[in-house]
């Protein structure tokens, strides 16, 4: 999980990246506290700053979703969390 801090603009990008939306990712505990480091991460599902998303951060995930070969593109935006809790616990009986 991750919140949306900024976005990335760039005028000249790697040819995997062309046409592809970047934003700057901050990871987040499960309290919605700020920890780890900013990333930027190719955006798959329209998100915007402030939006809290689902990250996946690893080359072949990324490479899945894209559906390319591994290359430029390590942290994509796989969704955008509309509610994050626990879940209640099974009633019995």
């Amino acid at each position: 999980m991750a919140r949306v801090v900024g976005e990335v603009v760039a005028t000249v990008k790697h040819r995997e990246l062309a046409g592809q939306k970047l934003l700057l990712v901050q990871p987040v505990t499960p309290e919605g506290e700020r920890t780890g480091r900013v990333a930027i991460a190719v955006d798959c599902v329209q998100a915007g700053p402030g939006d809290l998303v689902l990250v996946a951060d690893e080359g072949n995930s990324a490479a899945q979703v894209l559906a390319r070969p591994r290359g430029a593109v390590r942290t994509v935006i796989v969704g955008v969390v509309d509610a994050w809790g626990e879940t209640p616990a099974p009633r019995s009986g």
